[in-house]
């Protein structure tokens, strides 16, 4: 039986790595495209472990389906209210009922499908990273911690993700501020600046979540139970072996 190293092993040298890429990338290259290339290498970890499982066809096609209402749910809103978006409450509904690595394929492909209406850019790698990333954690929490599906702390966890989402996409001008001039108080009015967005996006996260997380949790599961689709991995589950037992 083969050995595997331990995922803070992993996570502990990929980051040191980023960081080695990003240090040296910024002295010598162009700040857009070292942001990019970096979110880029960055997801490749979670797309080569969700690619090593067997994935059944209408596993795929309901990772299709979430990714797709997501995608057209940010569209009007966009256009009404930028940053009222239901795009956050899909994803991290995604990731608590199906796990973590489907959290961040739904938010992924959420952000570049929906992209092809609204406009592609060197932002898009930057706002796949971002949703993936909720949808992730969101996954690893509720799995580990039965705690995080309950109305209150998923609301409180969509509000985070509403200013974490925020902080995340204004790196691409970080990135930029920092290669020219070092300016702290520069970055500091940037972060400062966007707090106002972040806060819609955040009150976006509370209102869905807080009004719809229960219902479509309780639909997805029983989706998920039923038809056994994108059952969760122990690596999910913190390695309780018990759990295949209960929900296998």
């Amino acid at each position: 039986m083969k050995s595997r190293l331990p995922a803070w092993l992993v996570a502990g040298v990929l980051a040191a790595l980023y960081l080695g890429l990003a240090v040296f990338a910024l002295k010598r290259g162009n700040s857009l495209l070292i942001g990019v290339v970096l979110v880029l290498l960055s997801m490749i970890p979670f797309l080569l472990r969700f690619e090593r499982r067997e994935r059944q066809a209408r596993e795929l096609v309901l990772l299709a389906v979430l990714a797709a209402i997501a995608s057209v749910s940010r569209i009007p809103f966009a256009a009404l209210l930028p940053g009222f978006t239901p795009v956050t409450f899909v994803v991290i509904v995604s990731g608590v009922v199906f796990g973590a690595e489907a959290g961040w394929m739904v938010g992924a492909v959420s952000a570049l499908v929906s992209n092809l209406f609204l406009g592609q850019g060197p932002w898009t790698p930057w706002q796949m990273f971002a949703w993936g990333l909720a949808g992730y954690t969101a996954g690893l929490l509720a799995h580990r911690r039965p705690f995080w599906r309950r109305r209150m702390p998923l609301a409180a966890f969509g509000v985070c993700w509403g200013f974490l989402y925020g902080w995340i996409m204004n790196l691409t001008l970080v990135l930029d501020f920092w290669t020219r001039d070092h300016s702290w108080s520069a970055i500091a009015a940037l972060y400062a600046a966007g707090l106002p967005f972040d806060g819609v996006h955040a009150g976006a996260n509370l209102f869905f979540l807080g009004v719809f997380g229960p219902a479509w949790i309780a639909l997805l599961e029983r989706y998920r139970r039923k038809y056994g689709a994108l059952q969760r991995t122990l690596w999910e589950e913190g390695g309780d072996a018990s759990w295949v037992h209960r929900n296998g």
